[in-house]
């Protein structure tokens, strides 16, 4: 029996544009490859720096071009969130949450419910933790959950951490990959930049080339690009220059939409076998409006670990994994075709019964 991953927020294949991006890598290094194959600044490839930095309306020396987003977060964990209380969502990205208490971080998780985190949820923390280092949330087609924050919500939040000083630092690699639906200003928008903002190429062009990107303060930029100098000398440039290429010739939205309608499908197709194969049953998931995940809570007393070992060549990630309940689980529809997602959820939904 063929195994059906539910596990991985992982392009499809058929979404990776190889054709343009070995174009554009020959090109680059037909052109500059003397600088891109040599150590540069920990702070990345200086053109798409200030192409970041034009697209954000900030000045490119608040930019820092990691090897991919989650580097980023490293570097800006040690440097803030070492030994300290850190704000996240409940339940949260897997990866954060390990870096975080690798640096000693005591990790406070703040209760979400369909629409995201809420402004009482977050204050309700404060009242408890004193002083914390910063919230990190992703409120758009949030990992693990597919959930978004309306605009209402992330203002009230905004207005609660500004009075308390609270840092925001928003993680929002999925936020171009919608479906339907009207887009939400990001934090970074809403507080006139003042909060920290990070994103990825890998959700939008591919995740191979590790590419990321942080918008910091200036000076908390300054200290974070020493600290990438320090760690790993120099970002892989290559990978960097190629995705600068790659946007320069106009091939980044034209992407972008075939993602969207590649992926859009697959959403279809996990929400259609969830009302199919678990409508009725007492389980509830999230309908994402796009990104890369649905968040399924099952059945009451049911225990997500049980269902995946009983469950005929299916895998998902458990709920717990990303500090959610035992009866929860992560299901990414971004890499398995339609026929697979339908045949998938009924496996697991056998499983169930």
């Amino acid at each position: 029996m063929d195994v059906i991953s539910f596990a991985r927020g992982v392009p499809a294949p058929e979404c990776l544009p190889v054709d343009e991006l070995a174009e554009c890598a020959r090109a680059v290094l037909e052109r500059d490859g003397k600088t891109i194959l040599s150590y540069g600044t920990g702070a990345g490839y200086s053109p798409l720096r200030e192409l970041i930095a034009d697209w954000f309306r900030v000045h490119p020396a608040q930019v820092i071009v990691t090897n991919g987003g989650l580097q980023g977060f490293v570097l800006l964990a040690e440097r803030l969130g070492r030994g300290q209380t850190v704000f996240v969502e409940s339940p949260t990205y897997d990866r954060p949450l390990k870096i975080l208490l690798s640096k000693g971080s005591t990790v406070v998780p703040v209760e979400m419910d369909d629409q995201g985190l809420s402004a009482q949820a977050v204050e309700e923390q404060l009242r408890m933790h004193q002083n914390p280092a910063f919230l990190y949330t992703i409120p758009t087609f949030q990992n693990p959950s597919g959930r978004t924050a309306p605009v209402e919500r992330r203002q009230a939040i905004l207005n609660v951490a500004d009075s308390h000083g609270l840092q925001i630092v928003e993680d929002d690699p999925y936020g171009l990959v919608r479906f339907e639906g009207a887009s939400v200003p990001a934090y970074f928008d809403l507080s006139d930049k003042r909060t920290i903002y990070t994103s990825s190429f890998s959700k939008t062009i591919a995740p191979g080339l590790r590419v990321g990107w942080t918008i910091l303060p200036p000076e908390l930029a300054h200290d974070l690009i020493e600290s990438a100098n320090s760690t790993y000398i120099s970002p892989v440039l290559l990978g960097q220059a190629t995705i600068y290429e790659f946007i320069s010739r106009g091939y980044f939205e034209p992407n972008l939409v075939k993602v969207k309608k590649l992926l859009g499908e697959r959403r279809d197709a996990m929400l259609a076998a969830l009302e199919k194969h678990f409508g009725g049953t007492g389980a509830h998931w999230s309908k994402p409006e796009g990104g890369y995940f649905t968040w399924l809570e099952l059945p009451p007393g049911v225990i997500a670990k049980g269902v995946l070992e009983r469950a005929q060549g299916v895998t998902a990630v458990l709920g717990t994994d990303f500090g959610g309940l035992p009866g929860s689980m992560r299901l990414a529809y971004s890499y398995v075709s339609p026929d697979e997602i339908d045949e998938g959820v009924a496996r697991l939904a056998a499983a169930v019964a």
